[in-house]
């Protein structure tokens, strides 16, 4: 398996979240009412899965191997996904912090946790289309089998670092349970 392939079955999980969160807006447009079961749980999976672990396995392995294969970061590829990286992320905390205040009786704050959910959405989903068209492009082309070993390894690492052994796993039944809730 190349690196690109596991980071890309990554992305069907976003996507499977980014899906979810839809459903929770749109719900909330016509109802009101916030799913905060559903979006405490996908809202850890963005911090802990998408952050941590995806973006970090980006970030402190394959981008680096990246730019020692030649591949610029500023002005380039990189540098973009990055800046995409802490757009997200700028998103991500103010979702957190809008559901707080939403779930202290600020009914309020649910529109700012719905308009960023939107945003983030927006965000990623263009985003994986950039990865998967073009800097894994790039990575497949200039990778040799055994950089690809090497990249995967420590994907290993980093997973059973940063979300545990087991989680991956419980993270993905959460989504399917959410998805029976939202169908697409």
């Amino acid at each position: 398996m190349r690196a690109t392939a596991a980071l890309k079955e990554e992305h069907r999980a976003v996507k499977a979240m980014l899906d979810i969160w839809e459903g929770i807006g749109n719900r909330w447009q016509k109802t009101g009412e916030l799913d905060e079961e559903g979006l405490s749980s996908t809202l850890e999976f963005a911090q802990v899965f998408v952050d941590r672990c995806h973006h970090g396995k980006e970030e402190d392995l394959l981008f680096p191997a990246l730019e020692e294969a030649g591949i610029q970061r500023e002005g380039g590829p990189i540098g973009v996904m990055l800046k995409e990286h802490e757009e997200g992320r700028s998103h991500i905390r103010e979702i957190a912090s809008s559901l707080k205040e939403y779930q202290k009786g600020n009914r309020e704050a649910a529109k700012t946790v719905v308009d960023r959910m939107k945003a983030y959405v927006d965000l990623l989903r263009q985003h994986i289309e950039k990865e998967d068209t073009v800097l894994y492009v790039l990575a497949d082309q200039h990778f040799s089998p055994e950089k690809e070993e090497e990249l995967l390894r420590g994907f290993e690492t980093i997973e059973e670092e940063r979300i545990g052994k087991g989680r991956h796993e419980a993270f993905h039944r959460m989504l399917h349970e959410l998805r029976q809730r939202y169908p697409k």
